[in-house]
C-alpha cells in the first residue's frame, strides 16, 4: 500500500502523522511511504532521516493526497485538505466531528473513508489512541493554568503552590478520566489544593486510593459543580463523551461568581468545550478573558509539546496503521471491532452514531457500511 504523510497545517501544529520509526516498520512490511518535505522538522525528524527510514520525500501536500491510498495525519483535515480527498481514500487521524459540521459535510462529500483516532477502542473499553494525548493535555493543563494565573497574563497573580505562610491555589478538576488524573497528578505535585468531581463513585474511589487523603473527591451534581467552581482559582474541564459533543457543565452564571483573575482550562474544547463561555483558541493567542475569568481553550494543546506528543501518539497508532496497510481497510475493520469503532465516515455515510445524532444525519452502522 502507498501511505502518505502530509505536513500539518493547523496553526502552530508541529506534530507529524508518522515518525521515522513508524515509517521503518511500514517499509519493512513491504509498503511504500511518501512524506511531505519538512513534515517532521517540528519534532526533530529531518527529510534525511525519513529517507534513511525508507520513505520518499515529495514537495507538496497535493502530491500526497493525489497518490496515497492511506493518509496518516494528526489533526483533523483543514478545508483545503478536505477538498483534496478522493473517493475511497482512507484517512486515519483525529477528526472530532461532532462539534464540526463543516468538516463532516466535506468528508461526506469527498467519498473518503475516515477513521478517527479518538473513537478507536480497546478491550477495556478505553480509547487507546486518545489516551496518550489526553495524558499530555492533562499535564499541560496545569502548567498552562499556572502560567495564566500570573498577573501579566490577566490572572489574579497567584502562585499555584503558594509559599510558606500564603495559601496555595484551589484547583478543581471536572472529570476523573485520563485527562483529569494527569491534571490531578501535576497539580498535587505543585502543592495546590486539589478537588476532583466525577459522576462515577467507582472512579472517585480509585482516585482516592491512588492519591490519598490530600485529594478531595466529590460526586458531581449541579450543586457541587457550582459550589466548587465558584470557589476555585483554577478549573480544568476534563470531561469526554466519546465521539459526541462535550456537555456544558460550567455556566456563565457560575463564572460570574468566580473571583476576577481566576482561570479555566477547557481540555474538552476539541469536542466543543464543557464551559458555556468556551471558544477555540490557538497556541499563538491561547487565552481570552470573559466575565473576569481567563479562558485557556487551545484546541490542539499537545501540539505545544510536539516531540513528546508525536512519539507518544505513534506508539499507540502504529499497530492500527500496520493493520490497515497490511490487510486493506475493509479486512482490517472486519477483523478488529475496536478499530471498526473508529470508522466515522464511509463513502458518504456517517457510521458513528453519536456524530450522526449530534449533527442530524442518518446513521449507518459500520458493519453495514463496510459490507456494502
Amino acid at each position: 500500500m502507498l501511505i502518505g504523510v502530509p505536513k500539518e497545517i493547523k496553526t502552530l501544529e508541529f506534530r507529524v502523522g508518522l515518525t521515522t520509526a513508524s515509517v521503518h516498520e511500514l517499509v519493512h512490511h513491504g509498503h511504500q511511504v511518501i512524506v511531505q518535505s519538512t513534515a517532521g522538522e517540528g519534532v526533530g525528524l529531518t527529510d534525511e532521516l525519513y529517507r534513511a527510514a525508507g520513505a520518499d520525500i515529495v514537495d507538496t501536500a497535493a502530491e500526497i493526497f493525489e497518490r496515497a491510498d492511506l493518509i496518516v495525519k494528526v489533526k483533523e483535515p483543514q478545508p483545503e485538505e478536505c477538498r483534496m480527498l478522493r473517493e475511497g481514500q482512507v484517512l486515519f487521524t483525529y477528526l472530532h466531528l461532532a462539534p464540526d459540521p463543516d468538516q463532516t459535510r466535506m468528508l461526506k462529500e469527498s467519498g473518503c473513508v475516515a477513521i478517527a483516532y479518538e473513537t478507536v477502542t480497546d478491550e477495556d473499553h478505553g480509547l487507546p489512541l486518545l489516551s496518550p494525548m489526553s495524558e499530555v493535555a492533562g499535564r499541560m493543563s496545569i502548567q498552562a493554568g499556572a502560567h495564566a494565573l500570573e498577573k501579566h497574563k490577566g490572572g489574579s497573580g497567584m502562585l499555584l503552590g503558594g509559599v510558606p505562610g500564603v495559601e496555595a491555589a484551589r484547583v478543581v478538576v471536572i472529570g476523573g478520566g485520563v485527562v483529569g488524573t494527569n491534571a490531578i497528578r501535576m497539580a498535587m505535585g505543585m502543592e495546590a489544593h486539589v478537588t476532583v468531581l466525577d459522576r462515577s463513585l467507582k472512579r472517585l474511589k480509585e482516585l482516592d486510593f491512588q492519591f490519598g487523603c490530600m485529594l478531595n473527591t466529590i460526586y458531581s451534581t449541579r450543586e457541587s459543580v457550582w459550589q466548587h467552581v465558584t470557589n476555585a482559582d483554577l478549573v480544568v474541564g476534563a470531561v469526554l463523551v466519546p465521539g459526541a459533543a462535550a456537555p456544558k457543565l460550567v455556566t456563565r452564571d457560575m463564572l460570574k461568581e468566580m473571583r476576577p483573575g481566576s482561570v479555566v482550562v477547557d481540555v474538552a474544547i476539541d469536542q466543543g468545550g464543557c464551559f458555556e463561555t468556551s471558544r477555540p483558541t490557538t497556541h499563538a493567542e491561547p487565552t481570552y478573558t470573559e466575565e473576569g475569568v481567563v479562558h485557556y481553550c487551545v484546541a490542539n494543546m499537545p501540539g505545544g509539546v510536539a516531540r513528546t506528543s508525536a512519539f507518544a501518539l505513534n506508539n499507540a497508532t502504529l499497530p492500527f496503521t500496520l493493520a490497515l496497510a497490511d490487510k486493506g481497510y475493509r479486512q482490517a475493520l472486519q477483523d478488529d471491532p475496536h478499530l471498526r469503532n473508529g470508522l466515522n465516515v464511509h463513502r458518504g455515510d456517517i457510521t458513528y452514531e453519536a456524530v450522526a445524532s449530534t449533527l442530524g444525519y442518518d446513521y449507518v452502522p459500520a458493519e453495514q457500511a463496510i459490507a456494502s
